[in-house]
């Protein structure tokens, strides 16, 4: 019998051949710019680490539903397929691969502009589940190249975050799921996938 529960670190996304969707939250006074120019600008700091994250619910939990202080406009970014897999090649995880020594992944970290990390996926009322998602922290030349070249468009997700909140509060769990964004397991080369410690399918 096939097992149903998905590998426990894969990256699951809205995609199409061109670009993936990917989530952030911010201020208004950060996010209001930002849709105007359909890039982050001013005030938003390129020096600070960005982490996207193309999990929804993710995002959810991070931000509160848009309801966490500087949290409170959640946007919904896409950003060119060929960018985010820079990204991941030009990566370094958040801790020591197996077999490598502390000062081995510090210096590794070090020259990396792009940190991965995993973390357990929500479900629709914000639970951890068994399966991580993936969160993606980009500093340096990441930045740089994520406001300047990878950014396809951007979009105002909070409405949609605050409306299947409030299904969810109201017991409504099947309007709540219609609202979601569709996430698929999101295809990467073999190569890449070791990379950033991603497992194959089942």
């Amino acid at each position: 019998m096939e097992d149903p529960r998905p590998p426990a670190r894969q990256i699951r996304a809205s995609y199409d051949d061109d670009a993936i969707t990917v989530y952030q939250a911010y201020d208004p006074h950060v996010a209001e710019p930002a849709l105007a120019a359909q890039t982050f600008v001013s005030p938003f700091k390129r020096q600070r680490m960005t982490w996207i994250k193309p999990s929804f619910l993710w995002m959810m939990y991070r931000c509160g539903w848009a309801a966490k202080p500087g949290q409170t406009r959640v946007l919904a970014i896409t950003i060119s397929r060929e960018g985010f897999a820079w990204a991941l090649a030009h990566s370094c995880g958040s801790k020591p691969a197996a077999g490598e020594t502390h000062e081995q992944w510090q210096e590794r970290l070090s020259a990396s502009p792009v940190r991965i990390q995993w973390d357990p996926e929500r479900d629709l009322h914000l639970n951890r589940l068994d399966h991580r998602s993936i969160q993606v922290g980009l500093s340096g030349e990441a930045v740089d190249r994520y406001v300047a070249e990878w950014i396809t468009g951007i979009a105002d997700a909070t409405d949609r975050a605050r409306a299947i909140e409030a299904h969810v509060v109201n017991g409504d769990n099947d309007k709540a799921r219609a609202l979601l964004p569709v996430e698929q397991p999101y295809p990467l080369e073999e190569a890449l996938a070791t990379h950033i410690g991603a497992d194959r399918e089942k």
